[in-house]
């Protein structure tokens, strides 16, 4: 079905000049055509607005080759200089961000706040990264009479990065400055769905300094996916999407004797105890579920109330009516693509013939041109704990609503899901923030906070062992900085103190 649309949709653009987006590094040549191409669909209006080109298993091998080339040329920028080349790249993006907010509208469908916010939160990783000629330096300490040891932290080399559709600018730049700050050269792979962002962002990034090789993209599907994954010469990769896809990926690239940190999905659940502020968790519980219409994996899927709490429900239900449909600053805009929809309105049409009640149907929007679902509010029956629309990421604009009949209740279910990514407690009292904050599944936790993102400097990630993360890092700040780089530990002496107390734990030069 989703096939079939693509190719109606050229056939309406077929007398129309599209921009081809390319692949970026130096093996590319600007002159030849693609072998093979994908429409870029805008999903508010389901117009074709571009092609990407759809690269190969040869084009991976090209990229490696130019990376591992350019690695001894970048790796030898002290890294002071290659945080000062982030530092004019954060400027060029500050100076031009009305235009990638632009592209992220038109090729994602945010709405432009959401669409802002995506390029703000990625700058905010450059930021960090800008800080790491300070936050990189090893430790260094006396550990016995003459003796020292120091830490020496050193680049793994080429390294991957394979990013999702849902944040075009943010979600590479998770991985993209600290990979390359530490002084690795990154091969990206974007989302084919949203190839434009990226394509813009490379060119500030050369502009800025980084060398041509030290920083490519791969644009492609699958094909390209696992020939990263596959490669030898890659010495570590991130992945950002579902947990089923997550899972292959990590098990995969680790079984090529790479380092992975592969995110996957999230079924985020929200506790309401008795004592929330009605106002505020309503507001907010609204602007997890419904905003970048639930296409995140911080958003809200889940509110368990501890107990009936029809007036909570009952705003939580006018709040979302009230939201319209656009792309302007507090409208709910499109889901990415027919599959999506498709999914969507699925879920909600099995949870109603299952017995949930339908509180806020958003099945009409699906009707208009683009890939549209408005705010869906379902209550679910006790009974229906396991159902698909509770244990399943719907990734859009549903909340699935139940009641617990006590605290404990709540927390057994919450601790039943098994992606362990973000969860938030809904209360005025400390004493009941606390036992669910240190009882939660999820490892991003929320009090009165429903989209519980840590802010730099602290880390993003799942739980390590749930199906939100794969891998032992974290993926930004300090867990993003150990992962792309590898710590050599260096004991020296240079004399001997012959008056110095005895060292049992020296064995240097003794027997």
């Amino acid at each position: 079905k989703g096939g079939g649309r693509r190719l109606m949709m050229a056939k309406r653009k077929i007398n129309s000049i599209l921009p081809l987006v390319k692949s970026v590094g130096p093996w590319r040549d600007a002159a030849s055509a693609a072998k093979r191409t994908l429409d870029v669909i805008a999903p508010a209006s389901g117009d074709v607005i571009a092609n990407v080109e759809m690269g190969t298993v040869e084009d991976v091998d090209k990229a490696v080759a130019v990376a591992k080339t350019q690695f001894p040329n970048w790796s030898s920028f002290t890294i002071k200089r290659r945080a000062q080349i982030m530092l004019k790249f954060h400027a060029l993006v500050e100076a031009n961000k009305d235009e990638l907010v632009d592209l992220i509208v038109q090729e994602n469908g945010k709405n432009r706040v959401e669409a802002a916010g995506d390029v703000a939160k990625g700058l905010e990783t450059v930021e960090w990264a800008c800080s790491m000629p300070q936050l990189a330096q090893g430790r260094h300490l006396t550990v016995s009479s003459g003796v020292t040891c120091h830490e020496i932290r050193d680049p793994v080399g080429v390294v991957a990065s394979i990013v999702p559709f849902n944040f075009p600018f943010m979600v590479p730049f998770w991985t993209i400055p600290i990979a390359l700050v530490a002084g690795n050269c990154v091969i990206l792979k974007p989302s084919e769905k949203v190839p434009m962002t990226m394509s813009r962002a490379a060119e500030f990034l050369f502009k800025a300094g980084v060398p041509q090789g030290a920083f490519q993209m791969v644009q492609g599907d699958s094909e390209v996916a696992s020939a990263l994954c596959d490669h030898p010469d890659i010495a570590a990769l991130t992945f950002v999407g579902s947990s089923r896809v997550a899972d292959l990926v990590h098990a995969r690239a680790r079984n090529a004797g790479k380092k992975v940190i592969a995110l996957g999905g999230a079924k985020n659940h929200l506790v309401s105890a008795p004592d929330r502020n009605l106002e505020m968790a309503a507001s907010d519980i609204v602007a997890s579920f419904a905003g970048c219409s639930g296409q995140r994996c911080m958003a809200a899927s889940v509110l368990i109330t501890i107990g009936e709490q029809p007036e909570l429900v009952d705003l939580v239900v006018r709040k979302s009516a009230s939201l319209k449909k656009g792309q302007e600053g507090g409208c709910v805009g499109p889901v990415i693509d027919e599959a999506s929809r498709d999914k969507i309105t699925r879920i909600i049409t099995s949870a109603e013939a299952d017995g949930a009640e339908v509180v806020l149907d958003g099945r009409s929007w699906a009707s208009e041109s683009g890939t549209w679902v408005g705010p869906t509010v379902l209550k679910l029956k006790p009974g229906m704990i396991d159902h698909e629309a509770i244990r399943t990421e719907i990734f859009g604009p549903v909340l699935c609503v139940i009641v617990a009949k006590d605290a404990r209740q709540a927390l057994e279910w919450e601790n039943r899901d098994r992606h362990g990514n973000a969860a938030c407690i809904y209360t005025q009292s400390g004493a009941t923030a606390d036992f669910f904050s240190r009882r939660f599944g999820a490892a991003m936790v929320g009090v009165n906070i429903g989209v519980p993102v840590p802010r730099e400097p602290f880390s993003f990630g799942g739980m390590e062992g749930s199906a939100s993360k794969y891998g032992e890092h974290d993926i930004t700040g300090d867990g993003g900085m150990n992962f792309f780089t590898k710590v050599r530990k260096i004991t020296t002496k240079w004399t001997t103190d012959p008056d110095a107390p005895p060292d049992a734990a020296n064995f240097g030069g003794t027997m």
